[in-house]
Parts: C-alpha cells; structure tokens; sequence
C-alpha cells in the first residue's frame, strides 16, 4: 500500500520520533519523566464528581445516535453560556458538538477550503491548526508572535503575510505553548484585518477559563459580529477531561454570508453520524453551577502555584529565559543560542531524553521557526517539577562547560 500524496505536507511531531524514541525506552523498563503531556488525567487532575455521576445518570439513554450538530440540551447551554459572556448572536442552531476541538478543526477547514487557499496560523502554534490546514489541501502560512511583547502576535506581520490567496486566520488564544493570553486591543486588530480584507476568524479558545491573576479572556465574536467567525472550546481542559472528546464549534457573522457554509459543515457532521453521545451529556452540567477550575488558578491553587514554580526554577539555569505564561498549562523557555548553539532542537530533546530520561516538546515542532525553544508542562507534580528541571539543568551543564574559554 502507497502513503497517500495528501500525507507528504502533514506532520504532528508532538507524537513522531521523539515520542516513539519514549516508548521504546519505557518498553526497555526505563522510567520517562514525561513533561510533554498536555493531558490532565495522568497527574491526578480528575473531571469533577458531579459530571461523571452525571455522566453515569445518562448512560442508558444515550446508547443511540444523536442529531448530528449535538444533543439539543448539549448546545443549548452552550448558547447560553455565551450569552451570558456577551455573545448574544449564538443561537442553538449556530453550533456543531464534535468528538473534541480536535475533529472539528478538520471538519471545518475541509468544509471551507480549496486547494491553494491560505490559512494565516500564529508561530509558535498548536501544530494542529497546520497539519489541518495542508491536509485539506490548503497552505499553512505562519505569522510571528513576538517573545519580547508578552508573545502577542506582530500585527504588522500578520497583515503583511494576507494575499489574493488568503482565505482565513487561525486565532489560539490563550495560546498554546506560549500561555499567551491576548488583550482586547490585540483581537479587535484581527476583527479589523478580517473586515478590511475579507477573512474568515477561526478562533481556538479551548483554555478560555485557563489564566492566570486578572487576566481577561476576550472572545473574538465579541469584538467581531460583522464578521464570519469560528470559536472552538470544550470540556478537555477547564474540566480535566480530554479523553471524553467533548467540543464544540459555534458560527457567527452575517447569515447569508454563512449559510451555504453551515450546510456543508452540517454534510461532513452527518457524515460521521454523530459526536459520541454520553460525554455530550456531560457539557450541559460543565458549564452550569460550581467551575471548579477557578480554584485551581488562583493564588494556592496547584496549577497557579505550580506554573509560578516552573518559572522560577527555569530561569535560575544560566541562559534559560521564559515569558511568564497568563494562561494553559505550559511555560516556553528560550535557550540562549549563544550558550546552547544547538542546530537541532528536536536532537536536543533527543539527547536530553536519552540521558536524563526525560521527555519535552522541542519548539519547532509548534511551527517555531529557530531551534532555541521548548515546551515545559506545569501539570505534574511540584517534585517532578523539581526533578524535571534539575535533570534539564544537569543536561544543560555540559555544554556551558564546553563554552567556557580555556584558563
């Protein structure tokens, strides 16, 4: 059997040699101190009580197929949520349940795309967005998200990155692996770059509750109802849930402008029947009554504590500095290039993996375009935490050390 052609642009190295180089450790009898997991469950950060309970209630009803946007219950609260945030356009009918953010992402881009549009997606990215994009058939271009301005995005090379091909850009905010949480003035720049050229605003706002001190979290449909709008969430983060695929998508903007689109996305949703049914069950409970991740963030809670300690221990390793991160679960610290000349960032996790058995993310595999960076998870434990960075800052020693000029 031949790989398929649609397959040559499409990566996700999150899970490619780095990854399987793992595996194969562990299958050796070796212990990895995994600090690439963005999935919650493995650290002891559980869905709450009452949704699995609730979860359970309904399992008995939800053994056939439902209507291929989502349970009815499911999008209504969804709709109200939004509502009550300001969104007052999302109506039921204006979302789509999916089996996570993820296969909507797919969905919604093949929906939407021909071969040779482009599709603007921040760098550094969740690669997703990219490998979505190409497997569509479409062209991923990346703007730059400046290190120096809090990883914001440079509005100025976002515009100067829009072509005659330019047919949409990817928002992920807050973002995932900067933790970057992006001000209003920020958003309403990209509602007016969509207007002014006629773009479509896909808006990944999956670690909306995840932030950090007073951070606001502006949602993009709010600073742009004129314009044709996709905004992503779900149930995988803010309540430590991911394996249970609970997402969603809703549509805004002018309804003529929208309408033959909804009835192509509603064909690729009915194509796959359904989202599955239980965990859609789940979200009308999520995101009414008690939110449980408000005390996980705040100060004494562990994913508050636990990003501040990352933090501090990180850029104590000569040549190592980070961004705070205002939001999700992740620090990315930058090597200095001059103290850590590696060529190959992913050779570099490589190596660190085969050491000091343990696992990170290198940067370039989030579509970064220098091999100085990579991605730390703050969800383990305060003395993996530990371990993990003395281990980084052991491994980091050899080459200060071969730096060194010569007494």
């Amino acid at each position: 059997m031949q790989l398929s052609s649609k397959l040559l642009n499409v990566k996700y190295e999150l899970r490619g040699p780095v990854l399987h180089a793992a595996r194969a450790m562990e299958a050796e009898g070796h212990r990895i101190l995994k600090m690439n997991l963005g999935d919650t469950a493995p650290f002891g950060l559980e869905a709450p009580e009452s949704v699995v309970v609730d979860m359970i209630h309904h399992l008995r009803g939800a053994q056939g197929y439902s209507d291929s946007k989502g349970i009815f219950s499911a999008r209504t609260a969804i709709s109200q949520y939004y509502q009550t945030r300001g969104l007052m356009q999302i109506g039921v009918e204006d979302i789509f349940v999916g089996n996570g953010v993820s296969e909507l992402i797919s969905m919604t881009l093949q929906a939407f795309l021909e071969n040779g549009d482009e599709i603007l997606i921040p760098a550094p990215d969740y690669p997703l967005w990219t490998a979505a994009v190409n497997l569509a058939g479409g062209k991923a271009v990346h703007y730059l998200c400046d290190e120096d301005e809090y990883w914001w995005p440079d509005m100025a090379d976002v515009e100067s990155k829009i072509t005659g091909r330019t047919k949409g850009i990817v928002i992920i905010n807050p973002n995932n692996p900067t933790g970057a949480v992006y001000p209003r003035h920020i958003v309403e720049q990209f509602a007016e770059l969509a207007r002014k050229h006629d773009l479509v605003l896909f808006s990944d706002e999956i670690y909306e509750k995840v932030r950090y001190g007073d951070v606001e979290h502006i949602h993009t449909a709010a600073v742009a109802e004129d314009v044709c709008c996709l905004t992503f969430s779900g149930l995988s983060k803010a309540y430590r849930m991911p394996g249970y695929r609970a997402g969603w998508v809703a549509i805004t903007g002018p309804l003529v402008a929208t309408e033959a689109y909804r009835e192509g996305l509603e064909l690729l949703a009915s194509l796959r029947l359904c989202a599955n049914v239980p965990a859609q069950h789940a979200i009308q409970t999520c995101l009414g009554g008690y939110q449980s991740i408000e005390e996980l963030i705040r100060p004494g809670g562990r994913l508050h504590d636990q990003r501040d300690l990352a933090l501090e221990l990180l850029i104590a390793i000569p040549g190592v500095t980070c961004v705070p991160a205002a939001g999700a679960m992740y620090l990315f610290p930058r090597l200095d290039p001059e103290m850590y000349p590696f060529e190959s960032d992913e050779q570099f996790v490589l190596d660190l993996l085969k050491e000091q058995k343990i696992l990170v993310s290198h940067g370039t595999a989030f579509n970064w375009p220098r091999p100085d960076h990579f991605r730390f998870v703050i969800l383990p434990s305060v003395v993996d935490i530990k371990e993990a960075v003395r281990r980084i800052d052991t491994f980091l020693a050899q080459y200060r050390k071969a730096a060194e000029p010569l007494q």
